[in-house]
């Protein structure tokens, strides 16, 4: 199985867009990228309209290979609604559009979803759902919580296995910070896991320091009890730049067990670049990006 992290927050943009190819078939998972419009109060940088246009092209370019696309919620940092013509042919699983949804996600979906008509070979709600195509199965998580409670609706966690490999990417859980978050994970049992972790950067804001804890503790059980191997951690969690001392006791149960804890940038043997954490050096000059 190979595994292709193409945008990611420790690559610079908002995102979690994720090829996967199997034996069997070409797997885009939440084909969709963008910026924060503010944060320390300024706008998004020059750099990171750049880096952005590069994520959407290399979008682009993966969608053209892959037969199946997967859309966790519709968030737009996870699907890109204007550009329905990228599913043409494909088959479509798509977060289920009027159930265990919230008000805003229910408009984008039905929005998006008038967008698709005559695009995708076939359409399915992912919700519960499994697919087989080949030595290749799908399983998706019934809908779970964005983050720890439901006001920004739900998400859809994934599990691709192929030839003894397993991978579980869960989208956005900001965590796992709840029991059904992470009951997935220890029913499913991947080598390697695609995390959306702990929202630190509103750590005593909007996330608190009750879910950090619960957040650790459940990723050290997907380690010891699920056995996991390898745990890319990005998305929310890399817009802090004291990510490595947030989840410490995540790293000391990966050195014990002999796993590791990565962000997707370095699984994908590129520098860590955050640019949306570093707006306010980008801005004053401060901040050269190790990618150039």
């Amino acid at each position: 199985m190979e595994i292709v992290p193409i945008a990611f927050d420790s690559m610079g943009t908002r995102s979690m867009c994720t090829y996967v190819r199997t034996s069997d078939v070409g797997i885009l998972i939440d084909p969709g990228v963008s910026l924060a419009p503010s944060r320390y109060g300024l706008p998004p940088h020059p750099l990171e309209f750049q880096r952005m246009d590069e994520h959407h092209a290399e979008i682009v370019r993966y969608a053209g290979e892959a037969e199946v696309f997967i859309v966790t919620h519709y968030h737009y940092d996870h699907h890109l609604p204007d550009e329905p013509e990228l599913f043409e042919g494909k088959i479509a699983y798509l977060k289920h559009p009027t159930e265990n949804i919230n008000r805003s996600q229910r408009g984008r979906a039905k929005y998006f979803l008038e967008q698709l008509r005559g695009y995708p070979k076939r359409l399915e709600y992912a919700d519960g759902n499994e697919a087989r195509f080949g030595g290749t199965h799908i399983r998706f998580s019934p809908a779970v919580c964005h983050g720890t409670n439901n006001r920004l609706g739900y998400v859809v966690e994934v599990s691709i296995e192929c030839e003894g490999e397993k991978l579980v990417f869960t989208s956005d859980v900001e965590g796992p910070a709840l029991e059904e978050q992470i009951q997935f994970i220890l029913e499913e049992k991947p080598d390697t896991l695609i995390v959306d972790g702990p929202m630190t950067y509103m750590l005593g804001y909007r996330y608190s320091r009750a879910s950090l804890e619960k957040s650790n503790e459940n990723l050290v059980r997907a380690i010891r009890e699920a056995g996991v191997q390898r745990i890319i951690i990005d998305h929310h969690f890399m817009r802090d730049l004291q990510y490595r001392e947030r989840i410490g006791p995540v790293y000391e149960a990966a050195r014990d067990e002999g796993a590791e804890v990565q962000s997707a940038a370095e699984f994908a043997k590129k520098p860590v670049d955050m640019l949306e954490a570093h707006r306010k050096e980008l801005y004053k000059g401060d901040y050269k990006s190790p990618t150039g």
